[in-house]
């Protein structure tokens, strides 16, 4: 074998993991054995809110300032014991496409390996007796900062948002890049239900706040605002994972965080409070375990509908 692979055992699957000394993150020498390790560790609080649907891999061959490529088709030469879900096409005229399921410890280290550095999954999941795409499992508000804002601004906005639906049953995480999103289960609505919804929400809140809230994708409107992106709320779209890591110049984590830290970020206007990398993350869960758990808790538990 060569002496740049390594044979390992992980959870009684045998993996073999390359290039562990080539640095992902040149601004800080991050290598590819720490994103290995960090996806090992987090894997018990990140692999809940992945299971069962179909992920998006987003492989970074050269680094996170070389080019990469989104990767939905699975693989012909991945081991056999790697599940796939087939998704129909959009187009009835397009063959379906076979996306593998990051569900278990193996297979999410088997795809960092492969230089995955961000994963990507939809609002459903796969479930007995569902078509595919099944029914939408959360609503979802992907808070955006124009030009001149922050996340702190997406803060303020999340609170806002928060008034309307409800802290107790609304739940934030940092998208890992620049802005903020916001999940709240729902049961038993439709995708076009879901999208009615969520667009009336982002409009009430634009209108109550106009000066600070957008709730269009027009480039030329969002200069000191924040964007409520609603349209999320799709079949065929795709949020971050809870946990995923992000292609920024530094290995910053798509992270949980409470209502006191979004209050507290809103409060100072202070950005950094809700940056958080790989090794800050670790810390948090060993301290507050998954602030998103609920969200992935049995469906009789959840009481938000659509």
């Amino acid at each position: 074998m060569s002496p740049e692979r390594v044979l390992t055992e992980i959870d009684g699957r045998e993996l073999s993991l390359s290039n562990l000394d080539k640095v992902m993150y040149p601004d800080t020498g991050f290598m590819k054995s720490q994103i290995l390790d960090y996806y090992a560790r987090i894997a018990d609080v990140m692999l809940p809110h992945m299971q069962g649907r179909p992920t998006t891999l987003r492989r970074f061959p050269h680094g996170v300032e070389g080019t990469s490529f989104y990767e939905k088709h699975a693989s012909d030469h991945q081991p056999d014991w790697i599940r796939t879900i087939e998704v129909p096409a959009k187009r009835g005229d397009h063959a379906p496409i076979d996306y593998i399921e990051v569900g278990d410890r193996p297979t999410l280290l088997w795809a960092a390996n492969l230089a995955a550095i961000e994963f990507h999954v939809p609002l459903w999941h796969v479930a007995k007796g569902k078509a595919i795409p099944a029914p939408p499992d959360y609503l979802v508000f992907d808070l955006d900062p124009g030009p001149g804002t922050s996340i702190a601004e997406c803060c303020r906005v999340a609170q806002w948002v928060g008034e309307r639906l409800g802290r107790e049953s609304l739940f934030a995480k940092t998208s890992g890049s620049k802005g903020l999103q916001l999940y709240t289960r729902v049961q038993r609505t439709t995708w076009e239900k879901l999208g009615e919804r969520a667009h009336e929400i982002a409009q009430a809140v634009e209108r109550d706040h106009r000066t600070d809230v957008v709730s269009t994708m027009r480039k030329d409107l969002r200069n000191g605002k924040v964007l409520i992106d609603w349209s999320q709320n799709n079949s065929s779209k795709t949020t971050v994972a809870a946990y995923s890591m992000r292609a920024r110049p530094e290995p910053t984590v798509s992270t949980p965080v409470s209502w006191t830290e979004v209050d507290k970020c809103a409060k100072s206007g202070n950005p950094e409070t809700l940056r958080f990398e790989t090794k800050d993350v670790l810390k948090r869960v060993d301290k507050y375990g998954d602030l998103m758990a609920p969200l992935v808790a049995k469906p009789s538990r959840a009481k938000a509908k659509a």
